[in-house]
């Protein structure tokens, strides 16, 4: 039986950790030996990991990293593990450079920082793997590629690396020492490839595996608006961060307002800007049309009823709430952005915007205006959903016409996946 370990950051309830709790499901427990680590100990999700997963954590906090208390004892984890190992001390000239190289582009990403430093105060793992999977950029792939003996070792991305603020200084060029890096997108992959473009030959694109047919179950489950109102409604998924753009989001819910439109924009997640947006809500007059309804466990019944989806953000990897609404059938309206572009053809299965208020709510209004090629988007959308998960599997068999490179990679990660 082949040994399996996988790592991420957190099993919070975001987009790469639901796609990792499907691609457990992929690993059959008859033929392996599956260990997860969760490197800060922490997230909802865990309760939802398949029971032949052993977790290798000595201690877990089974709370949402966004909510009060979650945020309490991460903060707690953090503080802890900086003196663990020696990690500060070890790091303290990393954290310096780093630090000073993020000053002079007047960018500074304090949990890029930190990764290391909670990579090198995790666990000591004893056993040797078969295969180790690092799931997430950042501690992740630092913990499996400096602290976890294994014969084969892979990596995923799921953000545009130079955007999201990584470096190869960060990463102290680790990158290249992986067997395969797998990215959840072309366009995060040609990314990744510009800072790293030796890793070309180990480097290719895994989509995200989602249960289609579990997602349409649950989107017929109870649920999903109950405020009764009765013109047309907007849903956004995602994390209330920097990189969603909600203030945006909510200036041209203004304009609509202001034109007379009869809508009401939702938005489903936590996050730390939480309060700074309810402040721009309350400024601009739009309690109650712009509402942030919080995390849900179950989102799916929002995305059926609504009647636009929109995702207007400044960059993405591949949205995972995206493939969710193209799933559910659901008229799609994204920002003209890496990650988001790849997933919507503008004209075909959705449309594209830019991340200008103006141009939010005139593509909204032409949208919500035009019922016809509402349903079109929406048909095409889920069919090419169905073609993308076939596609998503075949990084599991070998194919003719790849490199030598790219064949003993894929036949390595053949030799251990569940999907023969």
């Amino acid at each position: 039986m082949k040994k399996v370990l996988f790592v991420i950051n957190t099993l919070g309830g975001a987009g790469a950790e639901r796609a990792l709790l499907e691609l457990l499901k992929r690993f059959s427990p008859q033929q392996y030996e599956i260990d997860l680590y969760v490197l800060l100990d922490q997230g909802e999700l865990i309760h939802e990991v398949p029971e032949y997963v052993n977790l290798v954590n000595g201690e877990y906090f089974a709370e949402s990293v966004l909510s009060a208390e979650g945020k309490k004892k991460l903060g707690k984890t953090v503080w802890h593990r900086l003196w663990l190992h020696m990690a500060l001390a070890k790091n303290f000239i990393y954290l310096l450079r780093n630090l000073g190289a993020m000053m002079k582009k007047k960018q500074i990403h304090t949990d890029k920082l930190l990764w290391r430093i909670m990579s090198d105060s995790g666990m000591v793992l004893k056993k040797h793997y078969d295969m180790a999977i690092a799931y997430l950029e950042g501690g992740a792939t630092y913990f499996v590629h400096d602290h976890v003996d294994a014969d084969q070792k892979f990596t995923f991305l799921h953000v545009d690396y130079s955007y999201a603020g990584y470096t190869r200084a960060l990463d102290q060029a680790c990158y290249p020492d992986f067997d395969r890096i797998f990215t959840v997108s072309d366009e995060v992959k040609e990314s990744f490839l510009q800072v790293y473009p030796e890793c070309a030959g180990k480097t290719a694109v895994f989509h995200n595996l989602l249960d289609r047919e579990e997602i349409k179950r649950k989107a017929e489950l109870p649920g999903g608006f109950s405020d009764g109102y009765e013109g047309k409604r907007i849903l956004t998924v995602g994390r209330l961060t920097a990189q969603k753009a909600y203030e945006t989001a909510i200036d041209a819910m203004k304009l609509l307002k202001d034109e007379g439109e009869q809508v009401r924009w939702y938005v489903l997640g936590e996050g730390e800007l939480h309060r700074k947006l309810r402040q721009r809500i309350e400024e601009l007059g739009l309690q109650e049309d712009f509402l942030l309804l919080g995390a849900e466990e179950n989102p799916y019944p929002y995305y059926r009823q609504c009647d636009l989806y929109v995702h207007a953000t400044r960059f993405e990897g591949k949205s995972i709430a995206v493939q969710e609404a193209q799933i559910l059938g659901c008229t799609v309206l994204v920002s003209d952005c890496s990650g988001n572009r790849e997933q919507v053809r503008d004209g075909i299965d959705g449309a594209l915007c830019q991340l200008d208020a103006g141009d939010i709510s005139e593509k909204i209004k032409e949208l919500l205006h035009n019922k016809e090629l509402c349903e079109k988007y929406g048909r095409n959308a889920t069919k090419k959903m169905d073609q993308e998960e076939e596609k998503g599997l075949e990084l599991f068999e070998i194919n003719e016409g790849k490199s030598e490179t790219d064949e003993k990679a894929e036949r390595n990660f053949d030799h251990y996946s569940c999907v023969q």
